[in-house]
């Protein structure tokens, strides 16, 4: 079970963009993740004529190592580490290791 998964509000923790905060757009195999508005990146693209595409820049998200982002606890408003621990009827759900909230429920 992954501890972030798509759709989680996550901060990041170092790099350019510390602090700011975003929907996991996809999480990538490698341990990445892509957040959005996050990591933006210029791409240089070709015209493509036949598909109605216009060229130009555009900028989009770049993936950032997962180490570099905690989830977001909405309750103590601020990022929080994740435990997993199993329920009575058998069902596998994430927690809030500062306060013990359930994420999953």
């Amino acid at each position: 079970m992954r501890k972030i998964r798509k759709g989680d509000q996550v901060i990041v923790l170092s790099g350019r963009d510390k602090g700011r905060r975003g929907a996991v757009i996809q999480v990538l195999a490698d341990g990445r993740v892509v957040v959005e508005s996050v990591n933006m990146s210029k791409k240089h693209t070709k015209p493509n004529p036949q598909g109605g595409k216009p060229g130009g820049i555009v900028e989009r998200e770049s993936p950032l190592a997962l180490s570099k982002v905690a989830i977001w606890n909405p309750g103590a408003k601020k990022a929080d580490r994740i435990g997993i621990k199993t329920l009575n009827d058998g069902k596998r759900v994430r927690f809030f290791k500062s306060n013990g909230e359930m994420l999953d429920v």
